[in-house]
């Protein structure tokens, strides 16, 4: 870390950190003048009343390799800030594996997390300088401190002599430790947001006097919802004189007059709700003068939030209370998000409007609603992704507890892969992925109103034929299963209908039913004319009430039930069954288990593809380059004069070309092999030649940092067949264990594997070892920004790698690792 960034606390409030300076010497004395008696005892084990001149020097001035120090800095609302921590490492001895660790947080900043923050960031910092583990001095009353180290997650080795606690611990993250630091990013995202979501008071900036506007707008729909009047602070008036707690500041007043609301703000409230519009530039200060004082921001340019029976947004009219968590970025397609759960009747537990992002992401909002009682359902319209792979890693853990259903604005979000491998990348980090608004609500409707599906068969029961045989095409159509289908007459009666229903709903081989209702013939039991009822709905209601499975409806007359999920057409139906049946099929699979990485301190820093793949544990046949024949013959003496094939190494796979050459073996058949391919190819064509193997099953893996989820690994069979069709396979990196068994067996051609067509199967679990392999080194080589192995021959006794190719670059930063800290402001 060399520049400042801003961290969460466990209370959700936020600071800045960074390395210090020498120019800190009189906010560090400062500091000291600011502590407790305890507090300077049980840092320097006396009473240490002042900082003497020559320690003060050496606090201040560090190499940032052997010594470094890092201090926590928090805003005043003058735009000044205060050291309130610092922590610092000293190595023990020149180049000397270990170095000693301490903090000291001021009084009124403890009991909040800092220690744990400062712990983290030195630990990065002091790997870099070769240092391994940290050693530490605590006296035994000083239990915050021994928790500090406790619940790090590290091996903690405790001695205690001479009145003090020794602590040894090596600092190369670990899988607790991994885990621990997770789990904190977890409570404390999620704190923040719900000190915005549940505020115990609300203060508005720019409601005019008159009652129109924004502003007022706001304060009516706020004082219509809240159970306390919200406090409006008007131009020359502070929230100083509030005398109640305020926790979210609504922010409607002109861009100018934005800063002089963060500054009346700072120290008072936990965060900003900004509805007005600001440019990148003005967004940036809005974020970082915010962040600096503690306090957090929902927008620019917010449509406004709802949850928990507050409406601090836009819209006059929310969607009815219920179980679903609504998110967006643009207030256009919020309006159109809320108005569409409103006429489907879809229940939302809380509605978030981040506008233009300035800090409060859908990652933060996943953290929140993961642990929100009132939240079965999280439906996001994403327009831009902040952190592909910290959003992919909570959508997996929390897509297992509560679906999550995306729908995309921007097509691929910057990725490189095509549609459907975005698709399954998706489906299998726990996503539901739509394709528009309606659909969006569509599948929320299920989710929150009926049971998961147990397998993929889906039951019909219509009333008209030619429906239920159009619904069967539609269920075919969607990758499901006919059911039992069961049809009535267009004039049968209820009893009739509800026997249908019963038989359809119980039976074994129905998993979900689909109920399509056409209206009555007029000579019919039941008639247009009935009293306004829709007909059948009662019988409808009452079965899907009493059913563990669910059922849904297609009513092309009247309306159904309102208990019941009921769609405008029989393909909204079925997509919406499908959709949520992959989800029941994912969450019937196991997670999986990560297996260790086959390196033994990760990451690496690699400046080749060969030096990656080594260092994992993966071979490569040899193959050299030669470019005419005398290099071509000096290639095949070097490799022992052993059978080879020749490959143009602009198409080495392409044996339908006539690009490949095999089983040369003598200098003559080199000498010809050589002659046809420049034939083919040109004069002096650059050539690759390798040593012979046993033939085997061609296959592909591919690695990609892709912009839009970070590292993924793809699999498919190869061939002139497989390159056409595009048959890959494709999840996140690191790969566990299930992720590797699925790949291998996902792809169409995958049977060539077991034995199809005549060959004889490969031993698939060595194909597996290969991909969890390559799913470490994309995990952990970020220097390895594309790799393809190509082909891969898959055989009884294993496999071969003829070609290795790849792209190495300066790694780009992958914010979803190392310490934690915010984004940068947008």
């Amino acid at each position: 870390m060399r520049d400042p960034v801003d961290v969460l606390l466990s209370d959700g409030s936020t600071v800045r950190i960074r390395p210090i300076e020498p120019s800190d010497a009189e906010a560090i004395v400062a500091m000291h003048g600011r502590f407790s008696e305890r507090t300077r005892y049980m840092r320097y084990f006396s009473p240490y009343p002042r900082i003497p001149a020559r320690d003060l020097d050496r606090f201040v001035n560090v190499d940032h390799r052997d010594r470094e120090a890092i201090v926590v800095l928090h805003g005043r609302p003058d735009g000044s800030a205060e050291i309130i921590a610092v922590g610092r490492y000293e190595r023990l001895g020149p180049q000397a594996p270990d170095a000693e660790v301490a903090f000291v947080v001021a009084d009124a900043f403890q009991g909040r997390g800092i220690g744990s923050v400062l712990l983290e960031h030195l630990a990065a910092s002091a790997e870099p300088a070769g240092i391994t583990r940290f050693v530490a001095e605590v006296l035994p009353e000083n239990g915050a401190m021994l928790r500090v180290f406790a619940d790090a997650g590290y091996q903690v080795n405790r001695e205690y002599a001479d009145g003090v606690v020794h602590l040894t611990f090596p600092i190369a993250p670990t899988d607790r430790s991994r885990q621990v630091q997770a789990d904190r990013e977890r409570r404390t995202e999620a704190r923040s947001v719900a000190r915005l979501l549940r505020p115990r008071g609300i203060a508005v900036y720019g409601a005019s006097r008159s009652g129109s506007g924004v502003g007022s707008a706001l304060v009516r729909h706020i004082s219509e919802s809240y159970a306390q009047r919200p406090h409006l602070i008007r131009p020359g008036a502070s929230l100083s004189a509030v005398d109640e707690d305020v926790d979210l500041a609504v922010v409607a007043v002109p861009p100018s007059a934005v800063p002089a609301v963060v500054q009346d703000c700072a120290g008072r409230v936990a965060g900003l709700l900004v509805v007005t519009d600001l440019d990148q530039t003005q967004r940036r200060e809005l974020v970082r003068t915010a962040r600096a004082t503690g306090m957090r921001v929902i927008g620019p340019g917010s449509l406004g939030v709802a949850a928990h029976g507050l409406n601090a947004t836009l819209s006059p009219q929310l969607p009815p209370p219920g179980r679903a968590a609504l998110f967006c970025q643009s207030g256009t397609l919020g309006l159109l998000l809320m108005a569409e759960a409103d006429r489907r009747g879809l229940g939302v537990s809380s509605f978030v409007s981040v506008g233009q992002r300035g800090d409060v992401s859908g990652n933060d909002l996943l953290q929140y609603w993961a642990g929100d009682p009132d939240t079965d359902v999280i439906l996001m319209y994403l327009e831009t992704f902040g952190n592909p792979r910290k959003f992919a890693r909570i959508a997996r853990e929390v897509g297992r507890q509560k679906p999550i259903v995306v729908l995309s604005g921007r097509t691929g979000l910057g990725s490189t892969l095509d549609p459907s491998a975005m698709q399954a990348l998706r489906e299998h980090s726990g996503v539901i992925q739509v394709d528009t608004v309606a659909e969006l609500v569509d599948v929320g409707l299920l989710l929150t109103g009926a049971p998961m599906p147990s397998g993929r068969r889906v039951g019909i029961v219509g009333n008209a034929a030619p429906l239920a045989s159009l619904a069967g095409s539609a269920v075919v159509s969607a990758g499901l299963a006919v059911g039992p289908v069961a049809t009535v007459g267009p004039s049968a009666g209820e009893d009739e209908f509800t026997a249908a229903l019963g038989r359809a709903l119980t039976a074994e081989e129905t998993d979900s039913l689909l109920v399509v209702v056409s209206p009555p013939l007029p000579t019919g039991a039941m008639t247009l004319s009935d009293s306004g009822a829709t007909p059948y709905a009662q019988a409808i209601a009452d079965a899907a009430a009493g059913s563990e499975k669910p059922l849904v409806t297609t009513f092309l007359y009247g309306s159904a039930p309102d208990s019941v999920p009921s769609y405008p057409s029989i393909e909204e139906a079925v997509r919406a069954l499908a959709r949520v049946s992959r989800r029941a099929m994912w969450l019937r699979e196991s997670e999986g288990v990560l297996p260790p990485s086959p390196v033994p301190a990760p990451p690496l820093v690699v400046s080749t593809v060969e030096e990656a793949l080594a260092a994992y544990g993966i071979e490569v046949v040899p193959n050299l380059r030669a470019q005419g024949i005398d290099d071509v013959l000096a290639a095949f003496t070097k490799l022992g004069g052993v059978p080879v094939a020749l490959k143009v190494v602009e198409r080495p796979h392409r044996i339908d070309l006539g690009a490949v050459r095999l089983d040369v073996d003598d200098e003559a058949q080199l000498r010809r092999a050589y002659q046809d391919l420049e034939g083919l190819f040109g004069a002096g064509v650059e050539i690759f030649v390798q040593p012979m193997v046993a033939p085997g099953v061609a296959c592909i893996v591919e690695l990609v940092d892709d912009p839009a989820f970070g590292p993924v690994v793809g699999f498919g069979l190869g061939g002139v067949v497989a390159d056409l069709v595009g048959d890959r396979a494709w999840r996140a990196a690191p790969l566990t264990d299930r992720d590797a068994f699925d790949l291998v067996r996902t792809p169409r051609a995958a049977d060539l594997l077991t034995g199809a067509a005549g060959g004889a199967p490969v031993r698939v679990a060595d194909l597996e070892d290969l991909l969890l392999r390559v799913g470490h080194l994309a995990d952990e080589v970020p220097h390895v920004r594309r790799l393809t192995l190509n082909p891969v021959l898959a055989r009884p006794d294993g496999y071969a790698v003829l070609q290795a190719w790849g792209v190495i670059e300066e790694p780009q930063p992958r914010p979803d690792t190392g310490p934690r800290l915010l984004p940068p402001a947008r």
